[in-house]
């Protein structure tokens, strides 16, 4: 066997923690066919490889169709020839989208927030169209840890975006088959393969605290270089008894 490359590294480190998440959350199922949203950022452009790849392997057998949203008043170039010509090198068929919204609607939600919740609903009508049972998106597991600081710093809950999550209102479900993987490998990743970048000018993107997280997140690695291990941890490691819960005034006390 000939000496294993740096690429070759990166590769297989991404794969196997690809597959552990797969595997560990039962992400994919025999029969399965998968809509993957192609924004055209690195991290999608990674899954679609990924999940183009995997779909090659005898089992679980299923299918991969990637669909990229066109948001016509958000202005956000997408090359639309190189996500088709992408898409179709590694055998998957391509879907164009072109939806809108209007901000002025529910002025109770930010504009990022309708936007992305747009972006959503066409993805599921996509995958409504073209028989698809899910619906892949790109968060790897930088996205999911940040998002639990945010709701944490926030909302003031403990909650982030789940591997796995049931939409049983719409009948689909929505899996992030990267959440194990590390953003740096995608950025090497995305390097490597010369991803092209898309051109993204959105209006709103000042509004979002995300940016921010990342800087936490990595404040807290530099304290602890497993504090993204500790994080993840912390989510099935829950000691009710250690925190402290409200209880309910007993109204026979006040009777007394």
């Amino acid at each position: 066997m000939g000496k294993m490359t740096e690429e070759d590294r990166l590769m297989r480190r991404i794969n196997q923690r690809f597959m552990k998440g797969v595997m560990n959350y039962k992400l994919i199922e025999e029969g399965d066919r998968i809509l993957v949203g192609l924004s055209g950022g690195k991290d999608s452009l990674a899954l679609l490889e990924l999940l183009a790849r995997r779909s090659r392997i005898y089992k679980p057998k299923f299918s991969v169709v990637a669909a990229h949203v066109v948001m016509k008043n958000i202005a956000y170039e997408s090359d639309q020839t190189y996500l088709r010509e992408y898409a179709e090198s590694l055998g998957v068929p391509y879907v164009c989208y072109k939806t809108e919204f209007d901000p002025s609607t529910d002025t109770r939600k930010s504009p990022c927030f309708l936007c992305s919740w747009n972006r959503r609903k066409a993805l599921f009508t996509v995958a409504k169209e073209q028989g698809c049972n899910k619906i892949a998106l790109g968060h790897h597991m930088d996205d999911i840890l940040e998002t639990l600081l945010m709701n944490m710093t926030f909302q003031g809950a403990f909650s982030t975006m789940p591997p796995r999550l049931v939409m049983r209102k719409f009948d689909m479900t929505i899996i992030r088959p990267m959440c194990l993987v590390h953003e740096a490998d995608l950025k090497e990743m995305a390097a490597l393969r010369g991803f092209r970048k898309q051109v993204k000018n959105c209006p709103y993107e000042k509004d979002s605290h995300r940016s921010d997280m990342k800087e936490v997140l990595a404040r807290l690695e530099a304290m602890n270089p497993e504090a993204r291990y500790s994080l993840w941890g912390s989510m099935n490691n829950i000691q009710h008894d250690m925190l402290p819960v409200e209880i309910e005034e007993d109204d026979s006390f006040n009777k007394c």
